[in-house]
């Protein structure tokens, strides 16, 4: 038997503030208690916002979390030279 795993996902468009992640926090405990079935995975948070402060996630958020994510979104693609540069930053941040 499969397991689900159900997602919820807020888009704000503006930046992140804590209150957001106190609501989808309340949202992902609504589905964890109300919906999903005991043998489900536990529900997945992400919010997606137009602007995004680290230590804002990080104060905000338990130490343990696993299932909330925040994360900063654009209003267009990036360039191909700004993909290359992401992609060397990765590189050099993982070894």
């Amino acid at each position: 038997m499969r397991k689900l795993s159900y997602v919820v996902i807020e888009l704000k468009t503006r930046k992140l503030k804590h209150q957001d992640l106190g609501q989808l926090q309340m949202y992902v405990n609504y589905f964890d208690q109300e919906v999903k079935n005991e043998d489900d995975n536990p529900t997945i948070g992400i919010l997606l916002c137009n602007d995004k402060n680290d230590n804002v996630v990080k104060y905000t958020l338990p130490k343990d979390n696993e299932h909330i994510f925040a994360s900063k979104y654009k209003l267009y693609l990036p360039s191909l030279e700004e993909l290359k540069n992401e992609l060397e930053t990765i590189d050099e941040n993982t070894i």
